[in-house]
């Protein structure tokens, strides 16, 4: 039973988040293996994802692979490789929607929606200033959302005012989930 400060989240609804994450993070992947054809970390964070969203355990695997991806974004950034380390940081994302928290807190909105804000830059980054992918990417995103993604989300506070390039994708994103509560899917 869920106190004041916390909702109701079942399993279904975790693995359906999930599934849309690592949907989301998928097109990214090969930006980040066109610079690390060896790194498999964040490829291993999608299949974990794509495990537990198949009705796999909410596991150690899921965490390490995670953090994994992580740290895989932070080499690649250090490396200088901007949209690769964006799209290890949405595989990380991805595979971290598993451990949404029932808590009101609008950073949590990071968990639903920060795989296909960080897609989005990536695919922006690779795509040079000229002509960025990454509202096209995002209305594909939406249509990848399904109604319990949508309840889901409504159940937290919008996306905090913050977090650069990265923070306007997700609330860009944020905003037009919302929009189409109650509506049929695009």
């Amino acid at each position: 039973m869920a106190d004041s400060t916390t909702f109701e989240l079942t399993l279904p609804e975790l693995r359906e988040v999930t599934a849309f994450a690592a949907a989301c993070a998928s097109p990214a992947l090969p930006l980040f293996e066109q610079f690390f054809p060896d790194d498999d970390r964040p490829r291993a964070a999608l299949a974990a994802a794509a495990e537990f969203a198949d009705g796999g355990k909410r596991g150690r695997a899921l965490r390490d692979t995670s953090w994994a991806a992580h740290k895989a974004a932070q080499e690649a950034r250090d490396a200088g490789h901007q949209s690769a380390g964006d799209a290890a940081r949405a595989a990380a994302h991805a595979a971290g929607s598993a451990y949404l928290h029932p808590l009101p807190n609008p950073t949590q909105v990071k968990h639903i929606l920060g795989a296909a804000a960080h897609t989005a830059r990536a695919l922006e980054l690779a795509a040079g200033p000229v002509d960025s992918p990454a509202l096209d990417y995002l209305d594909s995103a939406a249509r990848l959302a399904s109604p319990t993604v949508i309840s889901v989300l409504r159940r937290y506070p919008p996306s905090p005012p913050s977090g650069g390039r990265i923070g306007e994708l997700l609330r860009q994103l944020d905003t037009a989930l919302r929009g189409r509560a109650g509506k049929q899917p695009v």
